[in-house]
């Protein structure tokens, strides 16, 4: 019992808990978690369901809308195939989920270069970046 108080007066002076002190003195060991993949879920899609959503997204149809308009216009058609979400899965799955809309490139865009060969051939107001006949003149 005396132990206990000196214990206790001893944490109070340092300002440290108890209970911390005793964590610190009989650690827990830790547990290993198994390491097993997890089972799929029954009401998951097979590969062969998930090939045709697949498809049906790709389809010069649906090409280039979101999956949310992909599954309401299915859905408006009476066809239910997967949930929203199981559609982005599958398109991240896929490496297509991206920008689903054609992009526009546009050509790079050329910088119109005056060249002067000698005096007077080229007019500008700043002449700061008009190349000379020597690199840096």
């Amino acid at each position: 019992m005396a132990n206990h108080i000196g214990i206790v007066a001893a944490c109070r002076l340092t300002g440290r808990s108890r209970a911390t002190r005793h964590r610190h003195l009989h650690p827990k060991e830790p547990t290993e978690k198994p390491n097993h993949p997890r089972s799929a879920p029954p009401q998951a899609l097979s590969p062969t369901e998930r090939a045709a959503v697949l498809a049906l997204m790709d389809s010069p149809e649906y090409a280039e809308l979101p999956p949310a308009q992909i599954w309401a216009r299915e859905l408006d058609s009476g066809r239910y195939h997967c949930s929203i979400r199981t559609m982005y899965r599958i398109l991240a799955a896929a490496g297509q989920n991206g920008e689903r809309r054609r992009q526009a490139t546009h050509p790079p865009r050329t910088i119109p270069e005056l060249v002067a060969n000698g005096p007077s051939q080229v007019w500008t107001w700043d002449i700061t970046r008009l190349p000379g006949p020597v690199k840096g003149i």
